[in-house]
């Protein structure tokens, strides 16, 4: 049986966080907006989200900018068998700052939100500098 790496239980980590952030913004879409609207086909032009609501719907998308780069690095990582202390390191860094980011996000705390969103950067390029190093 393989054992899973650091860096894949990360990733793995990271989808279930996204899922959870997505779920959790359709709910806060269909709570303002309606759930007729969120089963209709949206052609008719809605208000921008606001509030809480608006704040895990934008928590999301910032997850979605970020994410396929993470995915991207853990699998070089994982298919040219190039772990090491950085990559480990890197990988739990980007899943605690997108895990923190979140409530950080809903609170609104601006400062904070920023310097855990580049966390989250500063672990991905510790994952892809760690494939070049061995």
């Amino acid at each position: 049986m393989l054992e899973l790496s650091t860096e894949m239980l990360m990733l793995c980590l990271s989808v279930i966080l996204g899922l959870i952030q997505l779920m959790a913004a359709a709910q806060g879409s269909s709570a303002q907006r309606g759930l007729s609207w969120n089963l209709s086909p949206r052609e008719e032009k809605k208000p921008d989200l606001t509030g809480i609501p608006g704040r895990l719907d934008r928590s999301f998308k910032n997850f979605l900018e970020t994410f396929p780069f993470f995915l991207a690095a853990v699998a070089g990582v994982q298919l040219l068998n190039r772990h090491g202390t950085l990559s480990v390191l890197g990988s739990e860094i980007y899943f605690a700052c997108r895990l923190i980011y979140v409530p950080i996000y809903i609170l609104g705390i601006r400062g904070l939100r920023t310097l855990i969103w580049m966390g989250s950067i500063i672990g991905l390029i510790m994952i892809l500098v760690q494939q070049f190093l061995v």
